[in-house]
């Protein structure tokens, strides 16, 4: 099984595989790096300029992003549980 080798899913593959508390899960934010890559890429989106290498790139962090919000949501579920 091929394992994903992008950037993003590697920063999520390594912060998983720490087994984070729900509460660290929440607090979660992608590094600095990619926070920057992702403006740059939705700034060159907004003037119609991305290759499809860039799209792909988009596309990709979009979905990671729509995985780690599903998995907040499931971290704040289990935490109003236990109250």
């Amino acid at each position: 099984m091929a394992i994903a080798q992008s950037p993003v899913y590697d920063e999520v593959y390594r912060f998983l595989v720490q087994s984070p508390t729900p509460e660290e899960i929440i607090a979660f934010r992608a590094s600095t790096a990619t926070q920057e890559r992702v403006r740059h890429l939705l700034e060159i989106n907004r003037e119609g300029h991305l290759t499809p290498e860039e799209q792909a790139e988009l596309d990709e962090f979009e979905s990671v992003n729509h995985f780690v919000s599903m998995l907040k949501a499931y971290a704040q579920q289990q935490l109003a549980n236990k109250k």
